[in-house]
C-alpha cells in the first residue's frame, strides 16, 4: 500500500473552506435571494435583478465546487481506509480520488477566493512615481507595462484614462482601466508601494539605484451601487491636455482635475476628445476610489490599510524586485517569490495574486 503523506496534509474541507470562506454565510444570502425574487415587483427593476442574479451566479458556483470537494474528499477517506486494511484494489482507486480532490480544492479555492461583491469587475488602477526623480519615473513606466502585458495575456482590455510624463523619461502617473472577468479580484493583489534595485540606466557611472512607485487598483462601480458625492466637496479644474494625444486633444482646455475635499483624493482625466467626456471619465474613477476606500475601512485591514497611506519611499514597500546583484521578486506580505524578475516584469504575476489572495484569506495558514 502506497504512503499517502499527501493526504496528511490536507485538510478536512467542511472545516477549512466553511471557516475561512464562510460557506455558511454565502448558503444563508443565497436562501435570502431565493426571497426576494419571489417577491412582487423584484423583477420591475431589472438594473437590480440582473445584479442579484449576478451574484447568486457566483455563490452557487463557490458552493457547487464546495460541495464537489467535500463528496470527494469523503470518498477518499473511505478508500484509504479499505487500503490500510490491505485491500490493495482500493490502492489505485484512492490515488485517483486523490488526484481529482486536488485539482477540485485549488479550483473551489480560486472561486472562493473571488467572490467578494466587486471581485467580477473592471479594474481601475493608478500607478505615481515615487522618490527618485527620474529613476522612479521609469519604474513607474515597467509597472505600467508589467500590468499592461499581464492584462494582455488574459486577452483583457487596456483603455488608458490619465498619462503623465516624467520630465526626462517614463511617467510621473498613469490611470487606466483593465477591462475584463474578474479584474478587479486579481489585480487588486497590486494595491501598495514597489522598490526596485538596479544598476541605473540613467547613471554614468553605473551606480545601484533603488526607486519606489506606488499602485492603487480600484473596482469600476456601476450605477447601482450608490457613492454620494456632493457638489460642495468636489473642486473641477480644466486645463489644456498635455503630451501625445493628437492636436484635437492639445489645442482646448479639455482636461479635467477633480479634488474631493472630504478624502483628499484627486483624479485626473485628459484622454478623451471633450471636457465633458473627460468628467465623466473623472467621475467614474473618483466613484471608484470612494467606493474602494469604503470597503478598506469596512474591512478594517488595518496594516493593509496603513501600507496605502504611507509615503511613497523606505520601509513600506509591499513587494520588491531585486536586478542587482542578483535577480529576484519577493512579496513582503506573502514571502512569494521568483527569481526570474524578467519574467515577472513581462506580466507573470499569477504566482503573487493567487499567494495575496490565500494570504488575505488565511493568514500565515496559506498552504492547502
Amino acid at each position: 500500500m502506497r504512503d499517502f503523506q499527501k493526504y496528511q496534509n490536507i485538510k478536512r474541507p467542511s472545516i477549512y473552506y466553511g471557516g475561512h470562506f464562510d460557506i455558511a454565510k454565502k448558503e444563508a444570502r443565497l436562501e435570502e435571494i431565493t426571497e426576494l425574487e419571489a417577491l412582487e415587483g423584484f423583477w420591475d427593476d431589472p438594473d437590480n435583478a440582473t445584479k442579484i442574479q449576478k451574484e447568486k451566479s457566483i455563490i452557487e458556483s463557490v458552493l457547487k465546487s464546495f460541495n464537489g470537494v467535500v463528496e470527494l474528499y469523503e470518498e477518499f477517506e473511505i478508500l484509504v481506509e479499505y487500503a490500510r486494511e490491505g485491500e490493495a484494489s482500493f490502492d489505485k482507486e484512492a490515488i485517483e480520488v486523490f488526484d481529482k480532490l486536488e485539482k477540485s480544492l485549488l479550483i473551489a479555492q480560486e472561486q472562493a477566493l473571488l467572490s467578494e461583491e466587486t471581485d467580477p469587475n473592471n479594474a481601475i488602477i493608478s500607478i505615481n512615481a515615487g522618490a527618485g526623480g527620474t529613476e522612479s519615473c521609469d519604474w513607474a513606466s515597467m509597472l505600467h507595462r508589467m500590468i499592461t502585458r499581464w492584462a494582455e495575456s488574459k486577452n483583457f482590455k487596456v483603455d488608458v484614462m490619465d498619462h503623465q510624463y516624467g520630465d526626462s523619461a517614463g511617467i510621473k502617473s498613469v490611470t487606466f482601466m483593465v477591462n475584463g472577468d474578474f479584474a478587479y479580484g486579481q489585480l487588486k493583489s497590486e494595491t501598495g508601494i514597489h522598490r526596485l534595485v538596479r544598476i541605473s540606466p540613467f547613471d554614468s557611472n553605473a551606480r545601484r539605484h533603488t526607486s519606489f512607485a506606488s499602485i492603487y487598483v480600484s473596482p469600476e462601480i456601476d450605477d447601482s451601487i450608490e457613492i454620494e458625492i456632493l457638489d460642495k466637496d468636489i473642486r473641477i479644474d480644466v486645463y489644456r491636455s498635455g503630451g501625445a494625444g493628437g492636436q484635437s486633444v492639445n489645442t482646448t482646455d479639455s482636461a479635467v482635475r477633480i479634488t474631493h475635499s472630504p478624502s483628499g483624493i484627486v483624479v485626473t482625466c485628459q484622454n478623451e476628445r471633450s471636457q465633458l467626456q473627460n468628467k465623466m471619465t473623472a467621475m467614474k474613477v473618483l466613484k471608484s476610489r470612494l467606493y474602494e476606500k469604503a470597503m478598506e475601512e469596512k474591512r478594517a485591514q488595518a496594516a493593509e490599510t496603513e501600507a496605502n497611506k504611507k509615503e511613497i519611499g523606505w520601509g513600506s514597500q509591499i513587494r520588491s524586485y531585486v536586478l542587482h546583484p542578483y535577480k529576484m521578486v519577493k512579496d513582503h506580505r506573502t514571502n512569494e517569490e521568483s527569481g526570474n524578475a524578467s519574467k515577472v516584469l513581462d506580466g507573470d504575476l499569477d504566482p503573487f495574486m493567487k499567494s495575496f489572495l490565500k494570504w488575505r484569506a488565511l493568514g500565515d495558514d496559506i498552504a492547502i
